[in-house]
């Protein structure tokens, strides 16, 4: 009975993320449209969820997992720091955050 309850609980927590997912994507394209800094915040929030979402720490960006990895030589990190370096050189490197997830070497 105790699983049940937990799952029902995960059921409507998972819910209610939807609903925060959507007032988030909202107020980033506002803020991004107003030129307020907020985008910015939105945005790291999002590169966050999506790193835990790949199984890595959730206060720790894609960016700075991916730079981590890279310096191990993972083939999925180096091809996407690549892709991110065409947009900001040396992104990896620059987002690496010692302090989060997997320490650095």
């Amino acid at each position: 009975m105790a699983a049940i309850q937990h799952r029902l609980s995960m059921l409507g927590l998972w819910g209610l993320c939807q609903i925060a997912a959507v007032i988030a994507s909202i107020w980033m394209l506002a803020a991004a449209l107003t030129g307020s800094r907020r985008a910015w915040t939105l945005a790291v929030a999002h590169d966050q969820l999506a790193n835990a979402a790949f199984g890595g720490h959730e206060d720790e960006t894609l960016s700075s997992r991916a730079g981590k990895a890279a310096r191990d030589g993972k083939r999925w990190a180096c091809v996407l720091c690549r892709l991110l370096d065409r947009l900001d050189p040396n992104h990896c490197e620059k987002a690496i955050e010692p302090d989060e997830g997997k320490p650095t070497v």
